[in-house]
């Protein structure tokens, strides 16, 4: 059962009618893969690899894949400190800092992480018009307020949600999260707007150490299989439509995946492709836009994160027929 924390009063936007589901847009990050040392845990080709699939097998027309817009910095600072924005921006991360981040702070990096969290605003400005956005990228929901974690520089989740609300019109949120690893950085960064739900599906004995209660919250045991997990997502959606949200931010993470080396659950590809087309099936019902991000994936071989990924663009076709 979920641990839910608290509810919220309806406000805000209707959403887009089914009638207005068009073209969707679909953005990716336009940078080389992360320069990382031989054997770190981070599969930096991994983005690369997805770029390439979508193209060499056609899987979204190419008039709507477009290089992500970097995120400006006064965005980013929306949600996190003026000072660590600085300190990424400007490549003065201190030690320990960089060390919680897992990632060496290159010119690369910062390049990507801005591309990642503008890709996703990006998504979701094309989801409003249209019902469906997706960014190649994102997902990066460990990022605090001060400090990055978990691989995430900045997160996009947190600061497109307070974007939206800020200069969109868009009154309520839903943020569904489904990567493997609780998103400690999206609940704490937030945690006190009632405008914005947080529901989590993640591994109950995983990373992080700390939890950070999400609004509702669906802890998951070790080598959770398909059905159980697909019976947990319906609970999960059922949260989301009672939110009645104006917009669905979707981390469609695959580290659920039996082959992920950090994911300790037990799905399948299949398992995954048909939660992805659950959710983007709810949200076509709901007349609910909805914009997916990337978020986790460390299957070895890494090939079968990547055709995860792609599967979930394949589900999106399949759902609103772009």
């Amino acid at each position: 059962m979920p641990r839910r924390l608290f509810l919220r009063s309806r406000a805000g936007v209707p959403p887009v009618s089914r009638q207005e589901l068009g073209s969707a847009q679909v953005f990716y990050p336009d940078t080389s893969d992360i320069p990382l040392t031989p054997g770190h845990t981070f599969p930096a080709e991994k983005y690369r690899l997805l770029r390439e699939m979508v193209v060499h097998d056609r899987l979204v027309p190419e008039e709507i894949l477009a290089a992500a817009p970097p995120i400006a910095p006064d965005d980013l600072r929306r949600v996190h400190a003026p000072a660590y924005v600085e300190a990424v921006l400007t490549r003065c991360l201190d030690d320990t800092a960089v060390r919680k981040l897992g990632l060496p702070l290159t010119d690369i990096l910062v390049t990507r992480a801005l591309a990642s969290v503008g890709g996703s605003l990006a998504a979701a400005k094309a989801a409003l018009r249209t019902g469906f956005g997706s960014n190649l990228a994102g997902g990066t929901h460990h990022a605090h307020r001060n400090f990055g974690s978990g691989f995430c520089v900045f997160n996009d989740l947190a600061v497109v949600s307070r974007v939206l609300l800020d200069e969109v019109a868009v009154g309520r949120i839903a943020i569904l999260d489904c990567d493997v690893h609780q998103g400690d950085g999206t609940a704490a960064l937030m945690a006190g707007e009632p405008r914005v739900l947080s529901v989590d599906l993640f591994g109950d004995n995983n990373f992080p150490a700390r939890k950070v209660p999400p609004d509702v919250a669906f802890p998951l045991p070790n080598a959770m299989r398909d059905e159980a997990y697909l019976a947990t997502l319906q609970s999960a959606l059922t949260a989301v439509a009672e939110f009645a949200p104006d917009i669905m931010l979707y981390n469609a993470g695959v580290d659920p995946l039996y082959e992920d080396r950090l994911g300790r659950l037990s799905l399948t590809l299949e398992g995954l492709q048909e939660r992805d087309r659950r959710v983007f099936t709810f949200a076509r019902e709901k007349s609910v836009p909805v914009v997916s991000v990337l978020g986790g994936g460390y299957a070895m071989p890494i090939s079968l994160t990547v055709t995860a990924y792609a599967n979930t663009l394949r589900a999106a076709r399949a759902v609103f027929g772009f």
